[in-house]
């Protein structure tokens, strides 16, 4: 069996998975897999998967995305979405609630400077018909290997564990 050189060995504690996920989080040009779903016209659920940039901004997760795309309406309609950040053996997972969207042209400084310093582009120039998705944790999960999957939540109804 191999193992990966980059994990330490053994599991990390509470306190570590959290500064690692927030470092995570935080880092610059980080992307992040964002699945939505939406009832197709059987009434089955359609879940859609899209990779997109991602800021952490005031403890949020901030996407901008075209109100009129498939994740934009999909996360206008129900207001709920999973992301998964990082690799299989080193994954952070959140469930968040859509706390609000703001028109690009109308967002606050503090969204729409705070997602373009960390995202790797800015919606802004010619983005009249995107938005800021700002997306409020409601569970987070982090592990790296299975010695990590006991004591995986992080968060549970929005509060840090």
């Amino acid at each position: 069996m191999t193992t990966n050189p980059q994990v330490a060995p053994g599991p990390r504690t509470r306190e570590q998975r959290r500064a690692d996920t927030l470092a995570m989080l935080t880092s610059p040009v980080r992307d992040v897999w964002v699945a939505t779903a939406s009832t197709a016209a059987d009434g089955q659920p359609a879940p859609y998967l899209v990779p997109l940039s991602l800021a952490w901004i005031d403890d949020r997760v901030v996407l901008a995305r075209e109100a009129t795309s498939r994740t934009g309406r999909n996360l206008l309609a129900t207001g709920t979405a999973r992301l998964s950040l990082g690799a299989t053996r080193d994954v952070v997972m959140i469930d968040a609630d859509l706390e609000r969207s703001v028109r690009v042209a109308e967002a606050p400084p503090e969204i729409a400077e705070g997602y373009a310093s960390q995202a790797d582009w800015d919606p802004r120039p010619g983005g009249e018909h995107d938005v800021y998705l700002v997306l409020r944790p409601r569970r987070v999960l982090a592990w790296r290997e299975v010695d990590e999957l006991a004591g995986r939540t992080l968060m549970r109804d929005g509060e840090w564990l």
